[in-house]
C-alpha cells in the first residue's frame, strides 16, 4: 500500500485547475463540493480526501488517485502517492501551477472585459498575450 504525500500549492480556483490538469494530460477530472476519499491502486478507500480528483484509471494502470483538497486559507493541497511521485514530482507540480496561472490569468482578463487577440510563446516558455478591451466595458 502506497503512502500519500501532501504537497502545498498556490492554486485557489477550481476552473483553472481543471483546465491545467487537462493541459498536463488529465482531461477527465471529478469536482466535488464536499471532499471525497481517494482510492489506492487496488481500489481501496484511503483516509485522504479531495475536492478535485483524477481517478487512478486515468493516471496509470498501477497508480493511485491524485487529489486536490481545499484548505481553510482557500488554497488546494495536492495528494500524490509515493508510487506516483516518480512522474508527479515537484517539476510536474511547477508545470501544473504554470498552466494554472495561465488559465487563471485568462479567466481574470475575461472578467475584466479583455479578449485575447494574440498569443506568443517565447523560447524560455514565457507566454505573451495581446489583449483587446471590449467596447463599452
Amino acid at each position: 500500500m502506497s503512502h500519500f504525500t501532501r504537497l502545498q500549492t498556490k492554486i485557489k480556483e477550481v476552473e483553472p485547475l481543471v483546465a491545467a490538469l487537462a493541459d498536463v494530460g488529465y482531461p477527465t477530472v471529478e469536482v466535488h463540493e464536499e471532499a471525497v476519499p481517494l482510492r489506492g491502486w487496488l481500489g481501496d478507500r484511503r483516509q485522504q480526501q479531495a475536492h478535485v480528483v483524477v481517478r487512478r484509471r486515468h493516471v496509470g494502470r498501477l497508480s493511485n488517485d491524485i487529489g486536490f483538497e481545499r484548505q481553510a486559507d482557500g488554497t488546494f493541497q495536492a495528494w500524490i502517492s509515493d508510487y506516483d511521485r516518480h512522474r508527479h514530482d515537484q517539476k510536474w507540480l511547477r508545470r501544473l501551477e504554470a498552466r494554472y496561472a495561465y488559465h487563471a490569468t485568462r479567466q481574470t482578463l475575461a472578467r475584466q472585459g479583455f479578449s485575447v487577440v494574440g498569443e506568443e510563446q517565447e523560447a524560455d516558455g514565457t507566454i505573451r498575450l495581446v489583449l483587446r478591451r471590449q467596447v463599452g466595458y
